[in-house]
């Protein structure tokens, strides 16, 4: 029997890369979420599309509703949506989230990196806190997925840090942080309960090459 993934936030980047190393794997059956759906026609009849808001709890609670697995990848109201999502999960009898947010969100980078970061990400910290912290509470199996400052490079090796480990990496491939994401999809019973760091390793210091 097939594993039944709803991806919130399907027309993301990283999103898009989850759903590249899935999309063809018999074993998942995969549903996307998104505000614009043009964006995902290019999949064809390959997965469910839904066009829809994830503050609208009707339109989250149809797309919810039988899943295995849900995997949001939000930007915006993310503390609201991590309540709304936590919740209807809750009620649908859904147990396994994977929700990503940010490095920063425990004060858990070093140094001079750390500072730079916290400059950076500014009050979007605090929400994304906010957010982490509801997941956390909520009683689900999660796994909180805090990626590195972002690139597009076709890479995708990674490590990973738990909660309470310093994070010290400055970046880390969209398309790895989606091999991350789509392997604890294929392996669910990976870092449950836990809030895992990801970024590349071996590329560390007071702030990303990028900038």
């Amino acid at each position: 029997m097939s594993t039944k993934v709803l991806v919130l936030g399907a027309g993301g980047a990283i999103a898009q890369h989850v759903i590249g190393f899935l999309q063809e794997n018999k074993d998942i059956d995969l549903t996307l979420f998104a505000r614009d759906t043009q964006q995902l026609a290019f999949l064809g009849s390959m997965s469910k599309i839904i066009s829809g808001d994830v503050l609208n709890r009707e339109e989250l609670t149809n797309a919810i509703n039988g899943q295995d697995i849900v995997y949001a990848n939000l930007a915006g109201d993310v503390d609201k949506m991590a309540k709304v999502i936590s919740e209807t999960m809750t009620q649908q009898g859904v147990k396994r989230l994977l929700f990503v947010t940010c490095l920063g969100v425990y004060d858990e980078v070093a140094g001079k990196f750390g500072e730079w970061n916290n400059r950076m990400i500014g009050s979007e910290l605090e929400r994304y806190g906010k957010a982490t912290r509801i997941i956390e509470k909520s009683g689900l199996d999660y796994t909180v997925v805090r990626p590195s400052w972002l690139t597009d490079k076709d890479e995708t090796d990674y490590e990973t840090t738990q909660k309470g480990e310093p994070f010290i990496g400055t970046e880390v491939a969209r398309k790895a942080v989606g091999a991350y994401i789509a392997d604890v999809i294929l392996h669910p019973e990976k870092d449950v309960k836990a809030s895992v760091g990801v970024n590349k390793p071996g590329v560390y210091g007071d702030k990303p090459a990028f900038y």
